[in-house]
């Protein structure tokens, strides 16, 4: 069941992260799509020649920048609902072998204390 909630989890932060590309648009340009929009503004002289490319240059990175603060929010918010819904993480999990490792310990403890009770 946990794991059926964590895809459905993942599922909708991806979704939610396309819908936000989609929606701020910036970010979601390619750098093609942003040397085009600026070129064009250079062709209207909105822009000089001379700072069209630190304008791209500026542009896709303020993009990348908030593509990447969107992913932290968005795992960051992620990382709160599983941790509301109480769904452990895997590194909450303890492995098999970490299981055995722990009887093997247990049991060597059993054995050293019957052997100094004999004494």
């Amino acid at each position: 069941m946990s794991e059926l909630i964590l895809k459905g989890v993942i599922y909708m932060t991806s979704l939610l992260e396309k819908s936000i590309n989609f929606g701020l648009g910036l970010f979601a340009l390619s750098r093609e799509k942003i040397e085009k929009v600026v070129e064009e503004l250079v062709d209207r002289g909105e822009v000089a020649r001379e700072d069209a490319q630190k304008m791209v240059k500026d542009l896709v990175k303020k993009g990348e920048e908030q593509k990447e603060e969107l992913r932290k929010m968005i795992k960051d918010a992620v990382a709160e609902t599983l941790d509301y819904m109480n769904i452990a993480k895997k590194e909450d999990i303890v492995s098999k072998e970490d299981i055995r490792n722990i009887v093997r310990e247990e049991i060597k403890k059993v054995l050293e204390e019957m052997q100094n009770t004999k004494k």
